[in-house]
């Protein structure tokens, strides 16, 4: 075993340990941790006579990354009872440092996330530094895991059971030092890292005999504890406001922080770390937990680490934009480049139009500073980066276009031969086709080379995810710019190859298509919609298209099918297609119309579902049971994934499965799509076990495709594993 753990005492008896394992780029709680902070504790306990107080920072540039998920992503439910064993240990192990009987103070020089922070906790005095970029907080919840080492129950003590929940577990929000010291999970601001270790050492001088006020018998717990009348008034209240935001996702962490803290303060503190360490085991030993940090931790941190991005090609930032067409996604677009300090020349057809566009950001900086989240100084300058214009000739000096118009080839094509010749030589040219092949759009440039798809998704201010297109002609250079850019607008990248509708346009399809074939297979609308949200889509599929309207999936399916036609293909129209065909002739358009499968009000919010629904399209008498429902929908996209890494669309497991969750709002529980399917019952096996059982009920479209046959004869995964 590595010591992580290094020990420094000084004449005035205060031990300075400071965490810094030689094998890591952060302190992390592995092996190696867990037996330097055992031995560390006993040799406290040991030479406590001689000792004046104990002051724990780090030599990382963190101060703790939290615990180890490659051991927590490997166990399996045969690991529960090792597992138990081995967070009760790091507990007791924390449990000796805080009641030791001398301070103990936390010296944070940099964030504490996850048990980095439950570390902290175990300390009898937190000090961070204000106006650092370091963060606090226990972001568990977000990888489906609770704190197991002892967050859940000193926060619940520290905080109250409702403000522990809503303000830190159950959400999982990271503060910055200011914020973490208004809550209560931090004790003491400085003004730098200089000035940490002499606050400490003035901590433990005036605390000589310091402890956690838990400890003390006459201590009070915020709120009170459960049997308190007005407590046990308000508990009813937040399993309830959990389940209304997890829509019944199959999400368990949550309900079982609650669980925990609830639980843990209705016994004396020596029996509550037991509680919260079981309700932990629970979670690391199920699948979610294992799904969700596949893809938030090991497929995330893959394509933030930049393994997507083309080597031997210089970093580039982006310094002047022309984004072409002012509409919501081109005003979205020109919002972001803004606010990050890039130039942007918002560029329509009219002055009037490009004005309306940079009226987007005018509203969002408003909102910003009514928050308190921008100064009027910073929300002006964000606005004089943008600079409308009816006029080509105000392209000049740009090194990267984003053309945001309608969905037609022709269009793009012109907008491009008159926006090329006035930008930089080198300048990226790029679209924010969601369908149109980038080789048929490059055809309109005279650098194929340097063109590429910049697929946006809406919200531009909120959607994390920019899947990004190369074409058959589009060089290394160009993607690792595009690479580069999207990071530099703080958004996350994919890139795929070229096709039609690409990897989340295609994909998506499916979802809405099925929900319309159910539809008029005479499923209730309002079953199909409230089968997706229970399955952790964000909104139902119906909605989603009364979203986006109706209309504009048809000119998509008119341009792929005249394509098609060109090509020689055959053109077979489906049930989906159809009722997408009779809505729109019967003037049912979607939300911007005001009617499509849900009516609206004046102010444009859904009001009920249309009654012509039902005449249209007539319920049958048994209805679908909701796992069916929820299964078709998954499994259509899940097979489509699966059919684009066999076309070469998709070019890696990350990114179909950040690109799914991050884009087309696949369930987070279920780690992505392709997570999905190896997390299935009996993997990719039973999944495809499934399929046929789907295809011999509702046709062909259910069949899997051979290579995932091959995958589940041969028993292999469809993503290897991360580590």
């Amino acid at each position: 075993m590595t010591n992580t753990i290094n020990w420094d005492k000084g004449d005035d008896g205060i031990v300075t340990l400071t965490i810094d394992d030689p094998n890591q780029r952060v302190n992390t709680m592995n092996a190696d941790f867990q037996s330097s902070l055992q031995a560390t504790v006993q040799r406290l306990e040991d030479e406590s006579d001689d000792i004046t107080g104990v002051i724990l920072t780090s030599g990382k540039e963190t101060f703790f990354a939290g615990g180890d998920l490659r051991l927590m992503y490997a166990a399996g439910p045969d690991d529960a009872q090792q597992v138990y064993e081995e967070v009760a240990a790091l507990g007791r192990a924390m449990r000796r440092m805080e009641t030791l009987g001398k301070p103990v103070v936390a010296a944070l020089n940099g964030t504490a996330l996850g048990g980095g922070l439950e570390l902290a906790l175990a300390c009898h005095h937190r000090i961070a530094v204000k106006g650092s970029r370091a963060k606090f907080g226990q972001p568990e919840v977000k990888l489906g895991l609770l704190p197991g080492g002892g967050g859940v129950v000193r926060i619940t003590r520290m905080l109250g059971v409702v403000s522990a929940i809503m303000n830190v577990l159950a959400q999982g929000q990271e503060y910055r030092a200011e914020k973490a010291h208004e809550l209560g999970l931090i004790s003491e601001l400085v003004d730098s890292t200089d000035d940490l270790i002499p606050a400490a050492k003035a901590f433990i001088a005036a605390n000589p005999e310091s402890s956690q006020p838990f400890d003390d018998p006459k201590y009070k717990v915020p709120g009170g504890v459960p049997t308190n009348p007005k407590l046990a008034q308000m508990l009813p209240g937040i399993p309830s406001n959990l389940r209304k935001q997890l829509k019944g996702a199959p999400m368990p962490a949550p309900l079982n922080i609650l669980s925990a803290a609830v639980e843990s303060l209705s016994v004396p503190i020596d029996r509550a770390w037991e509680i919260e360490h079981r309700y932990f085991v629970d979670l690391v030993v199920g699948q979610v937990s294992r799904n969700m940090t596949k893809a938030f931790f090991f497929d995330l941190q893959a394509i933030n680490s930049g393994s997507l991005r083309p080597e031997g090609v210089p970093a580039w930032k982006a310094t002047k934009v022309a984004v072409l067409g002012a509409g919501m996604m081109g005003a979205g677009i020109a919002y972001q480049c803004a606010s990050v300090g890039i130039d942007v020349v918002l560029k329509d057809i009219s002055v009037e139009n490009a004005e309306r566009g940079k009226n987007y950001s005018v509203k969002l900086v408003e909102k910003a500073k009514s928050r308190g989240k921008m100064s009027e100084e910073k929300a002006q300058a964000l606005l004089d980066r943008i600079t409308p214009t009816d006029s080509y000739d105000d392209l000049e000096g740009c090194d990267l276009i984003i053309e945001a118009v309608f969905e037609k080839t022709e269009l793009k094509h012109a907008v491009f031969g008159d926006a090329e010749p006035k930008v930089l030589p080198d300048a990226v040219l790029g679209s924010n086709t969601s369908t149109i092949p980038i080789t048929i759009l490059a055809e309109g440039v005279t650098r194929p080379e340097d063109f590429i798809g910049l697929h946006f998704f809406s919200p531009v201010d909120k959607m994390p995810l920019v899947e990004i297109i190369a074409g058959e002609k589009t060089n290394d250079a160009t993607i690792a710019k595009a690479i580069d850019l999207v990071q530099q607008i703080r958004k996350t990248p994919i890139v795929v190859n070229d096709s039609r509708g690409f990897f989340t346009s295609r994909v998506i399809g499916t979802f809405t298509g099925e929900a319309m074939m159910m539809l008029d297979e005479g499923v209730n609308l309002t079953r199909i919609d409230r089968a997706a949200t229970m399955a952790g889509y964000p909104v139902g599929p119906l909605q989603m298209v009364d979203e986006l309207t109706l209309t504009l999936p048809l000119k998509i399916i008119d341009e792929y099918e005249n394509a098609a036609r060109a090509a020689g293909e055959e053109v077979v129209s489906t049930p989906d297609v159809e009722v997408l065909r009779r809505m729109v002739a019967a003037g049912r358009e979607g939300r911007s119309a005001g009617a499509g499968f849900f009516e609206y009000g004046e102010d444009g919010k859904r009001t009920q579902v249309w009654p012509g629904l039902t005449e249209m399209f007539p319920p049958a008498e048994e209805q679908l049971d909701v796992t069916e429902i929820q299964e078709r929908m998954l499994f259509r996209e899940a097979i489509e994934t699966v059919k684009c890494f066999d076309e070469g669309v998709l070019r890696s497991v990350p990114e179909a499965n950040i690109g799914s969750i991050f884009g087309i709002g696949f369930p987070a529980w279920t780690g992505g799509v392709i997570q999905y399917i190896d997390g299935y019952e009996g993997g990719v096996t039973g999944f495809v076990g499934r399929c046929k059982e789907l295809a011999d009920t509702y046709g062909e479209r259910f069949t899997p495709p051979a290579s995932l046959v091959a995958k589940a004869e041969s028993g292999e995964p469809l993503s290897p594993a991360p580590f």
